[in-house]
């Protein structure tokens, strides 16, 4: 499991396995135990989340909007 980013006590990150056929671009954003999952295109948005409150949600998907290129240059690289 790939750590891509760590910010503001998030953790970035995608599974080494994401299916067969490879899911889309994703990204997936703890914190601590919990997570919540983002398409990356065409535009970002939130796939589910579990155990996070709906201001925690919106904080990760902002910083994801902020750090998309980065995170699809990640995801591309890796599954390539």
């Amino acid at each position: 499991m790939p750590v891509v980013l760590r910010i503001d006590g998030f953790v970035f990150l995608f599974y080494a396995n994401e299916g067969n056929p490879l899911e889309p671009a994703h990204i997936h954003v703890r914190s601590g135990r919990d997570e919540a999952k983002f398409w990356l295109s065409p535009n970002v948005r939130l796939a589910y989340s579990r155990g996070l409150k709906g201001y925690v949600v919106n904080q990760m998907q902002t910083l994801v909007e902020q750090n998309r290129a980065e995170l699809e240059r990640a995801w591309h690289d890796f599954f390539s």
